[in-house]
Formats: structure tokens, sequence, C-alpha cells
């Protein structure tokens, strides 16, 4: 029994952990999830970052849809479709202060930002308000099956982006 003894004890110290032991697979179990965690952001560090933006250039629909004296806020793109006598333009309908969306006032006949009380004429120039500068007038046409094309992008001069009809 004295020899079986001593093969029982090491049987038992060779399945328990020693501390050593312990901190030894810690450590390694350590750095293998720390070198996984550098290996997933350098792979998304070299991925291309793409920034899929919408595209600059809208369809703000027919001619027909707006009556001559009209001035549209297109919400979802942020412009102004106006239709005078000599034809249409669009305008950024972001004011030139701090960046708030104007609204159209037909009873005043004005374009108002209700954030900082800048107002501008039917053609953008500014009327009042801390406003420096006039609304931009983006380049507008009339795509080949009719519809008003406006590039939100490419801000033209006043008075020349207009599409006559």
């Amino acid at each position: 029994m004295t020899e079986e003894e001593p093969q029982e004890k090491q049987s038992n110290e060779s399945s328990e952990l020693s501390r050593r032991q312990f901190f030894v697979k810690f450590g390694a179990t350590s750095l293998a999830v720390a070198g996984a965690g550098v290996c997933v952001f350098g792979l998304q560090y070299l991925s291309p970052s793409v920034l899929y933006e919408p595209s600059p250039t809208v369809n703000v629909g027919r001619p027909e849809h707006y009556t001559v004296g009209s001035v549209t806020l297109d919400l979802r793109h942020s412009i102004f479709v106006v239709h005078d006598q000599e034809g249409f333009y669009a305008l950024s309908a972001v004011c030139t202060h701090l960046g708030c969306l104007s609204v159209w006032k037909p009873e005043a006949g004005v374009i108002a930002c209700p954030c900082h009380g800048s107002s501008f004429q039917k053609d953008g120039s500014v009327i009042a308000g801390p406003a420096p500068r006039p609304l931009p007038w983006l380049k507008m046409w009339m795509s080949d099956d009719g519809s008003l094309m406006v590039d939100r992008s490419d801000i033209v001069p006043a008075h020349s982006g207009a599409v006559r009809t």
C-alpha cells in the first residue's frame, strides 16, 4: 500500500492546477484575446470607410405641378422651387445665418427663418435679420422626360440658374 499512495498523490497533484500554471494559462488567454482585438481593429482600419449619402441631384416633379407665382418648400431636400413669370428657379431653404430651415410666408410674401428672424425676398436676397448672405441659387434644369431637376451641390449666380418656360 505504501507504493500505491505516492502514485495517487502524484496523480492528484498533476490533475490539480498549481498557482503558477493558472497564471501562465490566464496570461496566455489574455494575450490571445488582446491579439484578436488588435486584429479586428486592424482589419477595420484597413477596410475602406465609405460614406453613403443620397445623391445631390433630385427630381422635384413636373412643371405642371407648380402654379405661376408659387414658392414651394420641398422638405425632403431642403429647397424652394419658385415659379415666376420668367420660369423656374431653385433656392436652398437653409438660412445662411446658422443653418435653420426657412419657410415661405405667403401672407407677407417673404421667406422667413423662424430661428433668429432673418427674412428673404422671393429671389433669396436678404431683407432683414442677422443672415449675412442671400439664400443660394441652385442649378436647375429640365430632364429629358420633362421633369425639373435640381443639383443641391451646385450653387450658381443669382438669376442665372432659372429654367425658362
